[in-house]
């Protein structure tokens, strides 16, 4: 295989041939070309005689109307590639990764019964973990908790609630993006009701399936470029207007789907700007695009020292 055999990967379709319950996996920063590679890797493999669909292992790709700025492929780019799992949820609906695990699953077991190899791909990195670690998640079901800590969000800010986590579980709040509300909020509730650091509240168990995990790793400033470039790419094709399009649907800021990342910067001028004004603010793209950088770098941390990933460098996506 071409493809694989310019990264020095051992070759897949070797890897599918003593395989009982393959799943492949495609990891990496965000902007760093997943999507390109994932259908690059899918059409030499179906060349081979392998039947390969796609599951989307991005967290904000499950969301309806979300569209440009979680760099959602197209139908038309899909090269008629099967895509599970994306334009799954509204953006009212919350989403946790235990339930994640549970869908991917049965995504992935009817894939197998008909003879179709699963590939995994998307940088959200708990719930690829939930699939490839087996992750056991601990229930921390707690309403009054919820609403007790959504009042003290409102009243004191995401801050105030950081600080706190931090407190508790310094190294889980490594982790946590503090201006995510729904994930600070699920993070707090799980330290205050289980006394459990967030690591601890999830057990890693032998996968059942037959993994080959790849990763695009790519230089620090090439990566910077792309992300860069992204964003404005994405203003330039109507981000902007998208987050529009769903305030005037009825979303707010404080919907589960509208905290992604970008859409909540960009709502919050909005409220007193033009479009027009919002899609020229340079200071807004950068803001986003180091927001962005910074993000990368903890998808990096999580999955650098992982001895299963087979990682790829930028030389064997150029085609891509």
């Amino acid at each position: 295989m071409e493809l694989m055999e310019m990264s020095g990967i051992p070759d897949i379709a070797g890897f599918l041939s003593g395989a009982k319950r393959p799943l492949l996996v495609l990891v990496g920063p965000t902007a760093s070309g997943k999507t390109a590679l994932s259908l690059s890797i899918v059409e030499e493999l179906r060349a081979q005689g392998h039947t390969i669909e796609i599951i989307n292992g991005d967290s904000r790709q499950l969301y309806r109307l979300l569209d440009i700025g979680t760099a959602k492929i197209r139908p038309e780019e899909m090269r008629g590639i099967p895509h599970h799992l994306m334009d799954v949820l509204e953006p009212k609906e919350e989403v946790t990764a235990a339930w994640y695990k549970k869908e991917a699953e049965r995504v992935i077991a009817a894939l197998h019964a008909k003879g179709v190899v699963p590939f995994l791909v998307g940088g959200s990195m708990l719930y690829v973990s939930a699939i490839i670690d087996n992750l056991e998640f601990v229930s921390q079901a707690d309403p009054l908790l919820r609403e007790k800590l959504r009042q003290q969000l409102s009243a004191k800010g995401p801050a105030a609630l950081y600080e706190q986590l931090q407190e508790l579980d310094p190294e889980g709040a490594l982790s946590v993006d503090s201006r995510n509300a729904v994930y600070l909020l699920r993070a707090l509730e799980i330290c205050l009701t289980t006394g459990m650091r967030l690591q601890d509240a999830k057990k890693k168990r032998s996968s059942p399936y037959n993994l080959f995990i790849m990763g695009l790793d790519l230089k620090h400033e090439e990566l910077q470029q792309r992300i860069a470039q992204r964003v404005r790419e994405m203003f330039a094709v109507g981000w902007v207007e998208e987050v529009q399009s769903l305030l005037k649907k009825g979303y707010t800021v404080n919907d589960p789907g509208m905290q992604s990342h970008g859409y909540r910067e960009i709502a919050a001028l909005l409220r007193d700007h033009s479009v027009e004004e919002v899609k020229v603010d340079r200071e807004l793209q950068e803001r986003i695009a180091a927001s962005s950088r910074q993000y990368a770098k903890r998808q990096m941390t999580w999955w650098r020292h992982d001895a299963r990933i087979h990682w790829i460098s930028p030389q064997a996506t150029n085609r891509s």
